[in-house]
């Protein structure tokens, strides 16, 4: 399985830098923590809509092109059969779902 949060990640750090942007720089124009910003592009935390619309906002792109650049990249490593396995994408212990 490919891991959604990681890709959109990397994605949020490519157009990032394509902009010459320092964290410091979207984290104080998005009113986030440059260390949680810092998390989400190494794919370790997950960005709520209402986050990832801030992020997109102090990087002047849409989210819809975010979300679409993600999208094309999950795609083309599913269809080169490069899955990450749940697995060995957590950290022991970690719990993936439960049901209350």
């Amino acid at each position: 399985m490919v891991l959604f949060r990681r890709t959109l990640g990397e994605v949020l750090r490519a157009t990032r830098m394509e902009r010459g942007l320092t964290l410091r720089e979207v984290s104080a124009q998005a009113r986030v923590s440059l260390g949680y910003i810092s998390e989400i592009e190494r794919g370790q935390k997950e960005a709520s809509s209402e986050l990832l619309a801030s992020l997109c906002s102090a990087l002047d792109v849409p989210l819809s092109a975010v979300l679409r650049q993600a999208s094309v990249v999950v795609a083309r490593e599913e269809a080169l059969g490069r899955t990450t396995s749940l697995e060995s994408a957590r950290p022991a212990g970690d719990v993936v779902a439960s049901a209350a």
